[in-house]
């Protein structure tokens, strides 16, 4: 039998210091050690193969004995572990996963996470860039979220939707271990984002009743009006816009507008405009040189000219100061 992701072996050997090694390049860096003896005598090889696609990246993963994983917070990806056979226990974020064919976790990249691998397990990893993730959903909603993106722990793989997301992984990966030919640049894009968003439709996420709202299942639609004046919003926020502004170019009152935004949107025009620069903002401080601009200069670019509230409204959308990103 072809082992999965052949062509990108990384690892092939029982030593678990080179394993911990090149996996810490690909992941991040974590503690990892043997748990009790392996039935049998010597453990088998670890087999670590890993490739990247853009945003997202595909590992098949064996430590060949019991091994418990103890990594930093992964912050800046989300990871979807697969158990191809075998069974893991999973502790993030204050719960326990334990994980099998039927259920694969998905560790909170905002928390220590503390894995134990069990004696024949093996895995397929998705790993995903947060912030290609997160563009991904507003694109999908044609605006930034209500909340911060936030995903379950644990993807029960028995869901129509789980099954269709891994159909496509599985996919994505025969190419990937065969012809390649969606590694053409346009082809790529494509790939990457019908992954992400079957990723958001198949997952419980902190936005799953605004996509829920725009998929098709019964929820009342957003009316053309409305969607029209929320994509005026996301698509003009840089410029001097005002709620009268929209409401005069959707032909709609300013509290028909109000109403509309609250009954079908759950927020106001006036929220909508300050989310939309508070992300625009993050997404140019954290591309910005910090040797050559500041965060007055880019808020007020945005339209966001008080900078003690624009500073806490910032931290509390992102978790974090706007000095903060521009600095990382």
């Amino acid at each position: 039998m072809t082992e999965v992701l052949g062509r990108y072996r990384l690892v092939g050997s029982s030593d678990l210091d080179e394993a911990r090694e090149r996996v810490g390049e690909v992941f991040c860096p974590h503690g990892l050690e043997p748990v009790g003896t392996r039935a049998g005598g010597r453990p088998q090889a670890v087999r670590f193969n890993s490739v990247t696609f853009g945003a997202v990246g595909l590992s098949y993963l064996s430590y060949g004995r019991t091994v418990r994983i103890r990594p930093q917070p992964l912050q800046s990806f989300v990871l979807v572990q697969v158990p191809l056979r075998g069974r893991a226990v999973v502790r993030t974020g204050g719960r326990e996963v334990v994980s099998d064919r039927r259920v694969a976790s998905v560790p909170d990249p905002e928390a220590d996470l503390d894995m134990t691998w069990e004696d024949g397990n093996a895995q397929l990893i998705v790993r995903v860039d947060r912030q290609a993730l997160e563009a991904q959903l507003y694109r999908l909603l044609g605006r930034p979220p209500a909340k911060p993106l936030r995903l379950a722990t644990s993807l029960d793989t028995t869901t129509r939707a789980a099954r269709s997301w891994l159909s496509t992984v599985e996919l994505l990966r025969a190419d990937l271990d065969g012809p390649g030919g969606l590694r053409h640049p346009v082809l790529q894009t494509q790939a990457e984002r019908l992954v992400m968003s079957q990723l958001l439709a198949a997952i419980p996420h902190s936005s799953s009743a605004e996509l829920a709202a725009i998929g098709g299942d019964g929820t009342p639609p957003v009316p053309r009006v409305i969607r029209r004046a929320d994509q005026l919003i996301t698509g003009h926020c840089r410029e001097p816009l005002t709620v009268e502004d929209v409401a005069e170019a959707v032909g709609l009152s300013v509290r028909s507008l109000q109403e509309g935004f609250r009954r079908h949107l759950d927020t106001t025009p006036t929220a909508r405009l300050r989310e939309a620069r508070l992300a625009g903002v993050r997404a140019e401080l954290a591309a910005c040189d910090p040797a050559r601009t500041t965060v007055s200069r880019v808020a007020a670019d945005w339209g966001l000219h008080h900078l003690g509230r624009f500073a806490l409204a910032y931290r509390e959308r992102f978790g974090e100061s706007p000095s903060d990103t521009l600095r990382n």
